[in-house]
C-alpha cells in the first residue's frame, strides 16, 4: 500500500508541474504570472522578454519557445504569435496562454511532434499587444454593454488602423514602377503611431520573422492580405473588391491550412457570415487602411494572416475550453507551415 501511495503521490506532483492553464479570463498581472510559470517548467527551452511598454506603461511581454533561447540559430526560421490587438477581442490573449502552456507540457511529455517544432523553429507568443485596452474590457466582462468598450488603446487609437500606410507606396510603384517588397519606412514614422504599435514595428525590424498570425475576434474566418483595396472604401460602404497580393495563391495555403484544422471554422457559415472555406480576402471583406498584416508583408517579407476566432468579442470563462479545442490543432498546424516537412496530425 505504501508503495502504491508513493507512486500516487509522484504522479500528483507531475501532474501539478504540467497541469494545463485553468479555463479563466487573466487579467495584467496573472497574464504575467502565467508567463513567467511556464518559463519555470520549461526553463531550457523558454526565454521572458519584453518588447516596451503600453501608454500606461504595462510590459508587452513576449514568451519565446527554443532550444537555444535568446539566440537566432543560422536557417531556423522565426515565428510570432500576436493576441489582443483590439483590447475587447479576447479569446487570441487566453488561447496563447493555452498554447504556451500546452507546449510546454508536451515538451516535458517528450511529444515527438512538440519536440521537433521547438528544436527546427524559434517561436515568439505575445499575448496581448493592447494591455491597456483590456483592462478596459475586462472591468465590464463578457456581458459588456458596449461592443467597442477597451478596443482601442489608452489614448483611444485602434492599433490595427496605426500602422504606417505602405499599401499606398505599393500601389503606386505597382503603376509607375518600383520595388513591391521591403518598403521603406517614412523617414517620420515614429511620430505617427502609438507606444505598441511603436514596440511592434520594432520587434519585427529586429527579427526575421518567415510567418506570423494575428488573433482577433468578432468573427470566424482566416483572412490574408491585402487589407486595403486600390479604391479603399471603409466597412460601413459595403463595396468591397478582391485586392490580392503577388503571392495570393500561398496565402490562400496558409488560411486554408488554420481554416480546415480548426473545429468549424472551414464551414463556412459563422456568425451571420459566409465565407467559403472559412477564410476571405481581406479588401474583399472590407478594406482596412494601415492595419498590421499589410504592414509586415510590404515591410519585412513576413507572411501574416489575420485569425478571426469567435463570434463573441468577450466569450464567457465556460466556452474557454471548448474554444482551446476548437483551436489547439489549427494552431499548432500554422505554426508548422514555417518548416513544409512536419506531419500534419496531433501526437498526444
Amino acid at each position: 500500500m505504501s508503495d502504491l501511495l508513493s507512486v500516487f503521490l509522484r504522479l500528483l506532483l507531475l501532474f501539478k508541474l504540467v497541469a494545463p492553464v485553468t479555463f479563466r479570463h487573466h487579467r495584467y498581472d496573472d497574464l504575467v504570472r502565467t508567463l513567467y510559470k511556464v518559463r519555470n517548467q520549461c526553463p531550457d527551452v523558454t526565454r521572458v522578454y519584453s518588447i516596451g511598454r503600453s501608454v500606461r506603461g504595462r510590459q508587452l511581454y513576449v514568451l519565446e519557445f527554443s532550444d537555444s533561447p535568446g539566440t537566432h540559430e543560422p536557417l531556423e526560421p522565426e515565428f510570432k504569435y500576436v493576441g489582443n490587438m483590439h483590447g475587447n477581442e479576447v479569446l487570441g490573449r487566453e488561447l496563447l496562454l493555452q498554447l504556451a502552456e500546452f507546449l510546454c507540457e508536451e515538451f516535458r511529455n517528450q511529444n515527438p511532434r512538440i519536440l521537433r517544432l521547438i528544436h527546427d523553429t524559434r517561436i515568439h507568443i505575445l499575448p496581448s499587444m493592447n494591455p491597456d485596452g483590456y483592462e478596459v474590457a475586462a472591468a465590464q466582462g463578457p456581458y459588456m454593454s458596449g461592443y467597442l468598450v477597451g478596443r482601442n488603446n489608452a489614448n483611444g487609437v485602434d492599433l490595427n488602423r496605426n500602422f504606417p500606410d505602405l499599401n499606398t507606396y505599393f500601389y503606386y510603384n505597382e503603376k509607375y514602377g518600383g520595388p513591391n517588397h521591403h518598403l521603406p519606412l517614412p523617414d517620420n514614422w515614429k511620430s505617427q503611431v502609438e507606444p505598441e504599435t511603436r514596440a511592434v514595428i520594432q520587434w519585427i525590424r529586429s527579427f526575421n520573422f518567415v510567418l506570423s498570425a494575428n488573433l482577433h475576434g468578432g468573427a470566424v474566418v482566416a483572412n490574408y492580405p491585402y487589407d486595403k483595396s486600390l479604391e479603399h472604401r471603409s466597412r460601413s460602404s459595403h463595396h468591397s473588391s478582391n485586392s490580392p497580393t503577388p503571392d495570393d495563391k500561398l496565402f490562400q495555403k496558409l488560411a486554408k491550412v488554420y481554416s480546415y484544422a480548426h473545429g468549424w471554422m472551414y464551414q463556412g457559415w459563422n456568425c451571420g457570415d459566409y465565407f467559403p472555406d472559412g477564410i476571405t480576402n481581406g479588401a474583399s471583406w472590407y478594406s482596412l487602411s494601415k492595419g498590421m498584416q499589410d504592414f509586415n508583408y510590404l515591410h519585412t517579407n513576413c507572411f501574416e494572416i489575420t485569425l478571426e476566432l469567435s463570434c463573441n468579442k468577450f466569450p464567457r470563462q465556460e466556452e474557454l475550453q471548448r474554444e482551446w479545442l476548437g483551436n489547439r490543432e489549427a494552431l499548432i498546424q500554422f505554426l508548422e507551415q514555417v518548416k513544409p516537412h512536419f506531419p500534419t496530425f496531433l501526437v498526444i
